[in-house]
């Protein structure tokens, strides 16, 4: 079996790949990692996400009864693994690094992920008004939408936290990605680093993250979303009930302003069209 520690530069990364290394064997390393990855997503997306607990709940049991119980203990390891590691150093990206150090990229579906030296710099290039920006509106929102394993938002947060912002109030963190287990790799990542947002997972061409409201905290429903525990932090929750107030207000006032034009419209064509005139028995014309 191949073993791919030696290509790794972090002492959190070797744990993992240890520990993934003798999981393999009866497995794909595709399917080791994919079942870690969503089983890991489930386990953190239902402390906070209590509408689709479910139906994640049902998904995570049938990944976790193909594995006997020394095995799910190895998964809890390569878990402690990537939070470690990315506790000591959390400008990185731990998982897309270890992605394409295990090969995965080339096996699974011929992906590249964009390095992480390069999401700084796009970070970097991205967040030099960010502080003016938050102090006039007193937050911003960022969106990634072919996010991988969110190397790019992973930067952002870093950056941020250079530059004194503290984004785990000032930032709001949203993401796609067509593919499945790299979308949830990007959620595992931003909510180890505690960043409030959501990833969605879809074909951002045909299926294209849409909100409600203007500033992207309500995702329109009955996609596959995955939030973050950080967006449920009460300071994003004010801030969701403001743009709820914000959304019945505007949706007030639309109605009512089509009803009034309705009303105007019609009243202008009464008084344009002439009305029509009677005739009595006796040949006289009348309005009535």
């Amino acid at each position: 079996m191949k073993s791919v520690t030696r290509n790794v530069r972090d002492a959190g990364q070797k744990d993992f790949c240890r520990t993934f290394d003798s999981l393999c064997g009866r497995f794909s390393r595709w399917e080791i990692w994919s079942d870690f990855v969503v089983m890991s997503a489930i386990a953190i997306s239902n402390t906070v996400d209590h509408t689709n607990a479910k139906v994640r709940e049902k998904t995570y049991k049938k990944i976790a009864s193909k594995y006997k119980t020394a095995a799910l203990e190895r998964f809890a390891e390569m878990l402690a693994a990537v939070v470690t590691g990315m506790d000591n150093n959390p400008d990185q990206d731990f998982l897309g690094e270890l992605y394409m150090s295990l090969e995965l990229g080339n096996d699974h579906a011929g992906q590249f992920f964009t390095p992480y030296s390069v999401g700084r710099c796009m970070a970097e290039i991205t967040g030099t008004d960010l502080k003016a920006r938050i102090e006039r509106d007193g937050w911003v929102s960022v969106n990634d939408p072919a996010c991988g394993a969110g190397a790019l938002l992973v930067a952002l947060a870093n950056d941020c936290r250079r530059q004194g912002i503290n984004y785990q109030t000032s930032v709001l963190f949203t993401a796609q990605d067509i593919d499945y287990t790299a979308g949830l790799m990007c959620y595992l990542q931003l909510s180890l680093l505690g960043c409030p947002g959501y990833v969605t997972i879809a074909n951002t061409l045909t299926h294209p993250q849409t909100c409600l409201d203007r500033r992207g905290l309500i995702p329109r429903p009955g996609e596959n979303i995955w939030y973050t525990p950080f967006y449920f932090r009460d300071v994003w929750q004010y801030r969701r009930i403001a743009a709820q107030m914000e959304l019945l207000f505007s949706l007030t006032e639309k109605q009512d302003t089509q009803v009034t034009s309705k009303l105007k419209t019609q009243d202008e064509q009464a008084a344009q069209s002439p009305l029509p005139l009677k005739e009595t028995k006796a040949g006289q014309l009348t309005l009535f």
